[in-house]
């Protein structure tokens, strides 16, 4: 069975978080900072035999779930078979559950929080800024009811691809002869054909995250990942996969060759018209990783409605479905479209 995993600083016993902004361990009690290799370091050189944690499991034909026993106040929590970290509902303690990434469930790679809770605030309120068709009473009344800083985990694929794509193509061109105006039609039959390497295409692993949504937040940048540990996690609520693999690389393969075909169809110019007739576009390579990466989720509240909004927490990029005024894409039209198709 497994059980709760605490950080306790080794200097006043509180609980440790992980610090975006130093990237060591924070005690918020003492301000101690360890970086996570010493305090992994120390923690190895203490005695595995501390205090026992219970977890009962209970399962259901629509759900499984974890009960865990906080080791800090001995309060209950009650965690999704997902869940890798999460908070105490009673004593407020960050904890990591043990055996949610270890063996196989265990990340290649991590990419730590860079950016805190009061920046994903701060982009939201920037985000907001600019918006035309946005209700103007939405930014005074809409509030943030939770910010939740979650490792969110990703299959990275790397991939080669190799493609030929065949186009009809037309280029006309118009003059005049006296009166007599002349257009001159010209077709061609083009073929393009290359091969493109992709690196770390990140495909969402969890079915409680929207694909688009998770998608909207790219380009993650891979040179911050770290090997995986789990210090990175306390004080973040964290979820491991339940998309297996082979799940997540349909979609990654369908991202690589739409992008490969995009690329070839950039390098047909000087034509008035160009229609793809057909392609072949093949894998030749595929291989994956495990990983998680950081995101903010702000569930926020207007006139009892949910909006769901998030940001990378490593780049600060936000996104989110914003409500749309409809009174003022009315005005728009009135304003344009009507003169326009007068005219």
């Amino acid at each position: 069975m497994s059980a709760i995993k605490e950080y306790k600083c080794p200097a006043c016993g509180g609980t440790m978080e992980f610090d975006s902004t130093s990237q060591k361990m924070k005690c918020p009690y003492c301000d101690t900072e360890i970086s996570v290799e010493e305090y992994e370091a120390l923690n190895e050189s203490q005695t595995s035999e501390d205090k026992k944690s219970g977890q009962t499991e209970k399962s259901t034909k629509e759900s499984t779930f974890v009960t865990y026993i906080c080791e800090s106040c001995g309060g209950e929590i009650t965690a999704d078979k997902t869940t890798g970290a999460t908070t105490c509902p009673f004593c407020g303690n960050r904890v990591v559950l043990k055996g949610q990434f270890e063996g196989g469930l265990k990340p290649d790679y991590v990419i730590p929080f860079k950016l805190d809770k009061k920046a994903a605030k701060a982009a939201y309120q920037k985000h907001l800024e600019g918006k035309a068709f946005v209700p103007s009473v939405f930014k005074e009344e809409n509030h943030i009811d939770e910010i939740v800083g979650i490792y969110v985990p990703f299959w990275l694929f790397d991939m080669e691809t190799n493609a030929l794509v065949t186009y009809d193509a037309e280029r006309s061109r118009v003059w005049m002869s006296g009166d007599v105006e002349y257009t001159e039609h010209e077709f061609f039959k083009i073929e393009r054909g290359g091969t493109m390497a992709f690196e770390h295409i990140p495909e969402d692993g969890s079915r409680k995250m929207e694909d688009d949504l998770m998608e909207s937040l790219e380009p993650y940048d891979f040179k911050d990942a770290v090997p995986f540990k789990d210090p990175y996690l306390a004080g973040y609520v964290a979820e491991r996969y339940d998309v297996e693999a082979d799940e997540c690389k349909k979609r990654a393969k369908k991202r690589a060759k739409a992008s490969i075909k995009r690329e070839l169809r950039d390098t047909v110019k000087g034509y008035s018209i160009v229609k793809p007739v057909s392609d072949n576009v093949k894998i030749q390579k595929a291989s994956q990783k495990y990983a998680l990466y950081p995101v903010w989720i702000l569930n926020t509240t207007w006139r009892d409605q949910k909006y769901v909004f998030a940001m990378n927490g490593q780049t600060g990029k936000i996104c989110g479905k914003l409500p749309v005024a409809k009174g003022k894409l009315v005005k728009l039209f009135l304003e344009i479209f009507v003169p326009v198709a007068a005219i």
